[in-house]
């Protein structure tokens, strides 16, 4: 059964009932709009919870824990994969991010090519990560290196030890070994105990100016440029989840979602194109949103299906190839049915 309703009073003396509905998400302008208030999900009250994207896909994929939550895509497509997801996702991607930024070094590691990284050990939180999806399918397809070229390290970034959140069988040719006992890959790479490391957050180390770890790519947005302008992607790294059994019980839930994260994401894009004073803390925003607009066009951040159908292809085909998804899934299999096409006038 759904949620306890909370009721308010409308014209005429009727009784509005909406949806009180648990709502997991990061902190986004995209979703800001969600959060105060100011645009409104159709029969819900959301609960939002600005969550961490590791607490809460942990929440998610262990306990089930929210009614709505941002979900890792794939992790999402594992489940969908074995039959068992517990969520139906709505094509709304709240985070995504060219991943040429991902792929850390040590510097005095003769490392100057990604050809490089073959032989090489790299450190990993979770083997599954969106980001390292994308990063291995990247390598592969774009410069020959195959995940079996690479020994890979798994452990925590600054604590050690780090579960993956879903159980992943990879193939045989895989080498994944664990961190020492009470090493952080952080501590490693700073150390010199691995050559590199990916991942979606950037190494505490790098961040602090080790003068011996950089980027792979040093000119990643220049990279990240001329790989759209190749492949017209943008990678998808999260989509939006609803319980699996509120989708049934309620059928108007999934479009609703759809329809009041597209408002918050257009209301964020607003803000952005006014330069009277910058909504962001950091300079040169316009000369950096005419740059990207230059070579994506003017919608930057696409939600739905159809403009994003080659992305998600992409991806899934990488988590196949890649030993994740124990049978291909297809774009048709992740979204709740009435999420693929939109009313017009």
């Amino acid at each position: 059964t759904a949620r306890k309703a909370m009721r308010r009073k409308i014209s005429g003396g009727n009784t509005l009932t909406n949806l009180s509905l648990s709502l997991a998400m990061g902190n986004y302008d995209r979703t800001r709009a969600i959060v105060d208030g100011t645009v409104k999900i159709d029969g819900v009250d959301p609960v939002p919870m600005l969550l961490s994207p590791e607490e809460m896909f942990f929440r998610a994929f262990r306990h089930q824990a929210f009614d709505i939550s941002e979900l890792s895509l794939s992790s999402y497509s594992i489940s969908v994969a074995r039959g068992d997801p517990h969520y139906v996702a709505v094509p709304v991607f709240l985070s995504r991010a060219f991943r040429h930024t991902s792929v850390y070094i040590r510097t005095d590691r003769g490392i100057d090519r990604p050809e490089d990284l073959k032989g090489r050990k790299i450190g990993i939180a979770e083997y599954q990560l969106s980001a390292n999806v994308w990063v291995r399918g990247i390598l592969e397809e774009h410069f020959g290196v195959k995940p079996s070229d690479i020994e890979w390290v798994r452990g925590g970034m600054d604590t050690p030890g780090r579960p993956e959140k879903i159980k992943v069988d990879l193939p045989d040719d895989v080498r994944v070994t664990l961190a020492p006992e009470g090493s952080t890959l952080n501590q490693m790479l700073a150390d010199g105990e691995i050559d590199g490391f990916i991942g979606p957050r950037w190494p505490r180390c790098f961040s602090e100016g080790h003068p011996h770890v950089g980027r792979l790519f040093s000119d990643s947005i220049g990279a990240a440029e001329g790989y759209f302008r190749e492949t017209q992607i943008f990678p998808i790294m999260h989509v939006l989840g609803v319980r699996r059994s509120l989708a049934e019980e309620h059928p108007w839930l999934p479009g609703a979602l759809v329809k009041g994260f597209t408002q918050s994401k257009a209301a964020a894009q607003e803000a952005l194109n006014d330069t009277s004073a910058t909504k962001v803390t950091m300079p040169f925003v316009e000369d950096t949103l005419n740059r990207v607009r230059a070579v994506m066009g003017p919608d930057l951040w696409s939600y739905g299906v159809a403009p994003n159908t080659h992305v998600l292809d992409k991806f899934l085909q990488y988590h196949h190839d890649q030993g994740l998804s124990p049978q291909r899934v297809s774009v048709e299999d992740l979204f709740h049915p009435s999420t693929y096409e939109a009313y017009s006038l």
